[in-house]
C-alpha cells in the first residue's frame, strides 16, 4: 500500500480491482472538506424530488477513490496526474457498494507516461463511472 513503484515496475494489462461500500461518513468528509454542498447530494426533499428520487454521493468522490486505488494499490506514489476525464454513467446512492476496476491501458516510454483506466459497477452490475487518465513519472536520474 502506497508503495513507491518506477515506470519500469509497471506492465500494460496491470489491474487491480477492490469493492468499497458508499458511506453518509464518506460524503460527510467529502462535502465538509470541499465546500460541495450541492443539495442532490445533502436535501433529501429536494433530491426527492429529482429524477433520482433520493440523494446522490458526489460523483467526483467516486471518481477521486479510482485514483486513490490507483496510486495506493496499483502504481505507487512517484507519478504525476497529468490529465483526468471521468464519465458520470449512472447514479451512485449511499449505501452502494462499488467495485472498482483500474488497469494499465497503455504505457509510453518515451514520455514515459502511462495511460489508466477505470470501471466501476454498483452492485446490481451497473457501471457507474469511467475513467481515462494519464500519470507522468520522472527520468531516471543519471547514472
Amino acid at each position: 500500500m502506497y508503495e513507491p513503484k518506477s515506470f519500469d515496475d509497471l506492465k500494460v494489462n496491470d489491474r487491480v480491482s477492490l469493492s468499497k461500500t458508499i458511506t453518509e461518513a464518506d460524503g460527510a468528509l467529502y462535502i465538509a472538506a470541499t465546500g460541495d454542498f450541492g443539495p442532490v447530494h445533502v436535501d433529501e426533499v429536494y433530491a426527492g424530488a429529482t429524477r433520482f428520487g433520493r440523494r446522490l454521493a458526489p460523483g467526483i468522490m467516486v471518481a477521486g477513490l479510482c485514483t486513490s486505488i490507483l496510486t495506493s494499490e496499483l502504481v505507487g506514489t512517484i507519478g504525476v496526474s497529468v490529465e483526468d476525464r471521468f464519465w458520470f454513467t449512472g447514479p451512485v446512492f449511499y449505501g452502494d457498494t462499488l467495485t472498482f476496476d483500474v488497469w494499465i491501458a497503455e504505457q509510453h516510454d518515451e514520455t514515459r507516461t502511462i495511460i489508466w483506466e477505470a470501471s466501476v459497477r454498483n452492485e446490481g452490475g451497473l457501471e457507474v463511472l469511467k475513467a481515462r487518465a494519464s500519470l507522468k513519472f520522472p527520468r531516471r536520474k543519471p547514472s
